[in-house]
């Protein structure tokens, strides 16, 4: 009897020792097989090389967007504003009514004016009454040659005071255009300087109209690069706030850096201005063409596209296709960020192949196969 539970427990402990073992087999194999693949098959990717001007170089520069078609709107008269009809990103057209002034003190001349008016007429009618009377008498001879001149130099004397006359209602009229002020061109208000019963002075900004429809990029360029700019060139504006690059064309370039600190105005024209607003800072690529009038400590920019960078904290780097086809993480030394490209400053070759993409996860000695 004892022999024969002894025969059963020992069956029983071959059996789970059987399936203990199918079951251990059976989880491990797939893994096996799994390292076995993932050793055998390499990892597909995408290569692509970093990228410089099309003619070897690029050199940058900083500014913002300014409205090409910007005016200030101010008075030459002094007095109460009485009327200020604008408000800062109302959109006005050119002869629109926007402020308007006391005009008391004008009116009181324009009335000034028109009482001289009319007794210079007066005057000058009198006197050339009497020179026609006077050249009559003359030529029947019942009147001396000193009596006809003196008749002409009080006619001639009667025709400038109407002339001045009218000339100082003219002067009148036009301040009266001072009292009124429209909008000299078509736009939208940007800034507000004065209110409704504020003193205008003369000189004095009322309001900045500005015309976004036609959008300049202002940037300062060193002196090292401003010789290999010229007007006409075509450039790249990268807006990054927008991430966005629009294409523009160099349209004033200063010769004088006396009151830009040490660096040259340059502006671009805007080809494509929509959705673009004045004052949104931007980065612009000159492209510079291998010649003899190129600075030889000139160095090329480096551009890759930020979707192939891969950031571990605060470091930031690319996979390389090593000799032997493997994944080498390469850590960088990055710049400008220019709407979907970044400037390489160190850690990559020019023209040097790196991995844009990948059909699975890339690590560090990872088999790789370019496709």
């Amino acid at each position: 009897m004892f022999q024969k539970k002894k025969t059963i427990t020992m069956k029983r402990y071959i059996y789970s020792t059987l399936i203990l073992g199918a079951v251990a087999l059976q989880s491990c194999s797939p893994d096996k097989e799994k390292n076995v693949q993932s050793n055998d098959q390499p990892i597909s990717v995408t290569v692509n090389k970093s990228s410089v001007a099309s003619n070897g170089s690029l050199a940058t520069a900083s500014g913002k967007l300014v409205a090409k078609n910007s005016v200030n709107i101010s008075t030459r008269m002094m007095g109460y504003i009485t009327a200020m009809k604008a408000e800062v990103g109302q959109n006005v057209t050119a002869g629109q009514l926007l402020v308007s002034i006391n005009a008391t003190d004008i009116q009181a001349k324009g009335g000034q004016a028109s009482a001289q008016i009319s007794q210079a007429q007066a005057n000058f009618n009198i006197a050339k009454k009497d020179y026609e009377r006077f050249q009559n008498l003359y030529k029947s001879q019942s009147a001396s040659q000193k009596e006809l001149d003196d008749m002409r130099a009080r006619y001639e004397m009667a025709q400038a005071g109407l002339q001045a006359a009218q000339q100082m209602k003219n002067e009148v009229n036009a301040q009266y255009s001072y009292t009124n002020i429209t909008a000299p061109i078509s736009g939208t208000v940007t800034a507000k300087f004065a209110e409704q019963g504020d003193m205008a002075s003369p000189g004095m900004p009322l309001l900045t109209i500005e015309s976004p429809s036609s959008l300049q990029a202002q940037v300062l360029v060193s002196e090292q690069n401003i010789g290999m700019i010229s007007n006409g060139m075509p450039v790249q504006v990268t807006l990054k706030s927008m991430n966005k690059s629009v294409s523009g064309t160099v349209s004033e370039i200063s010769k004088s850096a006396a009151n830009t600190g040490g660096q040259y105005m340059v502006k671009i024209n805007i080809h494509n201005a929509a959705d673009l607003l004045p004052g949104m800072f931007v980065n612009v690529q000159f492209p510079i063409e291998n010649s003899g009038k190129i600075n030889q400590d000139f160095n090329e920019i480096m551009m890759i596209p930020t979707t192939a960078l891969v950031e571990n904290g605060q470091l930031t780097g690319v996979y390389v296709v090593s000799s032997q086809n493997t994944a080498v993480l390469r850590w960088l030394k990055i710049g400008k960020n220019l709407g979907g490209q970044v400037e390489v400053l160190s850690g990559l070759n020019p023209k040097e192949s790196y991995i844009v993409s990948s059909t699975g996860k890339l690590y560090n000695g990872a088999k790789v196969q370019v496709k």
